[in-house]
């Protein structure tokens, strides 16, 4: 039985939506597994390749695990065998590298593709093959559907040789807090059936869709959850149904992106639109980050309080997550580019120090990591 029908199987006679969850830290990652385990739940890691990536491109900001080192680790605790181990944006200019050497188009497809081989090496189960990202020119959807194709071609041809099992997700652009078109997705998807067809692949398991989710700071910022409609979009609850009927149409899942912080009752209504499966990552990091927070300042560790929130304020990850008209302060950017810094040299040794007066540290952290979690869990009919 492959991924897919194991995932059918999963899902057949349940009213739930799938769980992808973040690989923020070694917390969340232990966090992810033990609540597979516990609920007997298939759950998505979903690594970016700015939090892993391959030996060649230097691994990523997560315990700065090269890919194999991600999945040996994942595959050795897993005991359930619940975990998806999935690639999350690959594809050219996902990785800061790349953007930093102004890689040319040829250049980089060819570091995709070697970044989606070293997945398939470590056994990733699935690849969500994303070229949307462009930093010379605005592609048009043909121009990024050639790119999906071209690295579609790639990764199952190089799985097949392997004798290696992957399923897809496609995504053809940036999540904007608004809503595709059922045009658009029409379109790409006619495009995806005739070029699997000429070439006997298999289809994509899953899309990425829009569906008014966008995060900034620690909100969610798009119309999901707004009571005011934006423009002339048509609300949730009318136009998700009328996405996910042309999914089965096709026969392929919806995937939402960015579905942080949205609120609980926001989270229940997943499941009763049809949503197939969603992503969260940001809001993990943030919830160990404030746990870690918390901790210091109910212990009067004042100094490593303040040497972890400079650190994390210094290190800029907050930057690209700010609204244009913030009124953030320090504290908050330094809570939310918390996680970006956990495997930094000085954030150990921080850790270290705090642990002289709390013992059960970590476990504290994943505790806090794991409440985050449920609450999507829970929401998404995966456990009570």
């Amino acid at each position: 039985m492959n991924l897919k029908e194991r995932l059918t199987n999963f899902r057949s006679g349940r009213n739930c939506t799938l769980l992808g969850v973040g690989p923020m830290s070694k917390n969340c990652i232990d966090a992810t597994i033990e609540l597979a385990g516990e609920h007997a739940v298939p759950l998505m890691l979903i690594a970016s390749r700015r939090q892993i990536d391959s030996e060649q491109f230097g691994g990523g900001y997560v315990e700065n695990w090269a890919t194999q080192q991600f999945a040996d680790y994942v595959i050795e605790n897993d005991v359930s065998q619940n975990i998806i181990l999935a690639r999350d944006h690959g594809g050219p200019w996902q990785n800061e590298l790349e953007k930093n050497k102004n890689m040319a188009l040829k250049d980089a497809m060819q570091s995709a593709k070697d970044s989606f081989q070293a997945d398939i090496d470590a056994g990733f189960h699935m690849l969500h093959i994303d070229p949307s990202v462009d930093i010379h020119s605005k592609p048009s959807v043909d121009d990024i559907l050639e790119r999906v194709y071209e690295l579609y071609d790639f990764c199952w041809s190089y799985a097949k040789q392997k004798g290696k099992e992957i399923i897809f997700e496609i995504g053809t652009e940036e999540q904007s807090g608004g809503n595709n078109s059922k045009e658009e997705l029409e379109y790409t998807l006619a495009k995806m059936k005739e070029f699997c067809e000429v070439n006997n692949y298999p289809f994509p398991s899953f899309i990425v869709i829009q569906a008014g989710t966008r995060v900034m700071e620690t909100g969610n910022v798009g119309s999901f959850d707004s009571p005011v409609r934006s423009g002339s979009e048509l609300p949730p609850e009318i136009h998700i149904p009328r996405m996910i009927e042309v999914c089965n149409k096709y026969g392929i899942w919806m995937k939402e992106h960015n579905a942080d912080y949205l609120s609980s009752e926001a989270l229940k209504w997943q499941p009763r639109l049809g949503i197939h499966a969603a992503n969260i990552a940001p809001e993990y990091g943030v919830a160990e980050t404030r746990a870690l927070v918390k901790i210091l300042t109910e212990t009067n560790q004042t100094k490593l309080l303040d040497e972890f929130l400079a650190l994390s304020y210094n290190s800029l990850k907050w930057k690209k997550w700010m609204l244009k008209e913030t009124t953030a302060s320090d504290f908050d950017r330094s809570i939310i580019a918390g996680h970006y810094v956990f495997s930094n040299e000085k954030a150990i040794e921080i850790k270290n120090k705090a642990r002289l007066k709390v013992n059960d540290l970590d476990a504290l952290l994943k505790s806090a990591v794991k409440a985050s979690i449920q609450r999507y869990m829970t929401s998404f009919n995966l456990s009570k």
